[in-house]
């Protein structure tokens, strides 16, 4: 749909981009009973957070959190300037955690990696890094805790090619013995009830498919997961 407004619209891309910020951002978080999960995870003793949403809420949990004792701070990808490194930022603590934006941040219209092109862009750059190493795509830090710290992928598709290209790219080079264990929260795909034991099978093909990359699968909602992480804490 994006791709369709930018290529026939009246508009540039840019403008899109700066008008769909300014949409989102009418829309605050409602207060619910379901424990919210940017809450929940800024009390951990976390120092990297990557996301690929837009909004701020993941930094707006950390200033809040342990009555404001932390102070986190915030930085975007670059992925569109394909010449221009990564800016330096220093490693992030649990008291100075590091919120990074892997696909552009609504404070910054621009840097929004929204239409099919954008896609096609980011790709094209994580593959000429891994290709020639003339650039890095990600501050060391934020490389560093993707290769070397267990990930936790929240709301987020494995099945998502740029998701795919990137985590393969950067896992590849790590020697197996290095290789830490994830753990990913995730719904089962859309059934054929007329399949006998559907579920079961398609539970078991995604817990092979994702053991091959060292990920371990909690299947469930994102309300679900934090439920029994609170209980079990």
């Amino acid at each position: 749909m994006t791709q369709y407004a930018a290529s026939v619209g009246e508009q540039d891309s840019v403008d899109l981009k700066h008008e769909i910020c300014t949409y989102l951002k009418q829309y605050v978080a409602k207060p619910e009973a379901a424990p919210d999960p940017h809450e929940i995870l800024a009390e951990f003793p976390i120092s990297t957070f990557l996301t690929t949403n837009y909004d701020n809420f993941m930094l707006q949990a950390l200033n809040r959190a342990q009555g404001g004792q932390k102070s986190p701070r915030a930085s975007t990808s670059t992925w569109w300037d394909g010449n221009a490194d990564e800016p330096r930022i220093l490693d992030p603590t649990p008291d100075e955690p590091l919120v990074y934006h892997l696909h552009g941040s609504w404070d910054d219209p621009a840097s929004l990696v929204l239409t099919e092109d954008d896609y096609l862009n980011y790709l094209v750059n994580m593959v000429d890094w891994q290709a020639s190493q003339s650039r890095r795509p990600l501050p060391t830090c934020v490389l560093g805790a993707m290769t070397a710290s267990p990930l936790l992928f929240v709301g987020y598709s494995l099945q998502d090619w740029n998701f795919r290209v990137l985590f393969h790219g950067l896992i590849r080079a790590i020697p197996p013995n290095m290789k830490r264990r994830h753990v990913s929260v995730q719904l089962m795909p859309d059934l054929d009830g007329k399949v006998p034991d559907a579920q079961a099978k398609a539970q078991h093909y995604m817990e092979r498919y994702l053991d091959g990359w060292n990920i371990s699968i909690f299947i469930g909602t994102t309300e679900d997961f934090f439920r029994e992480l609170l209980d079990r804490m």
